[in-house]
């Protein structure tokens, strides 16, 4: 299950040999990070490497509607993966994930920060 402070990277992202990555993907081929450190932790394990994890200011926020709330999280979760690829990042950090309903139709809201990582300090996107 999805849960704030989650860190999902797109499958091929090159990365630092320490970085696992949980076998089961999530949308469009996205991987949770298997680590039990904050994702400030992991920022400061990759900047030890000489690796970057860029943190983008602006945030994004979703909404899906839905009956079955893995499948209304599920779609969730690949409008956030689309609106970060059109960023041109390769990781996004899940900040919030909220449960509401309206008129009786439940519906998840999903925040999360783009963030991108990749070897050298300046920002070269895909």
């Amino acid at each position: 299950m999805i849960s704030p402070g989650t860190v999902l990277i797109e499958n091929g992202t090159p990365l630092p040999q320490s970085f696992r990555l949980e076998s089961e993907p999530y949308p469009s081929t996205w991987m949770s990070v298997k680590s039990s450190h904050s994702a400030h932790e992991l920022e400061n394990e990759l900047t030890s490497e000489g690796w970057t994890f860029f943190y983008m200011a602006s945030g994004v926020r979703v909404t899906a509607f839905g009956f079955d709330k893995q499948k209304t999280i599920h779609t969730a979760l690949k409008r956030l993966i689309a609106s970060v690829r059109l960023q041109k990042c390769n990781c996004l950090e899940i900040d919030e994930v909220e449960s509401h309903s309206f008129c009786g139709m439940p519906y998840v809201s999903v925040s999360a920060h783009p963030r991108h990582i990749q070897k050298g300090s300046v920002f070269s996107g895909k």
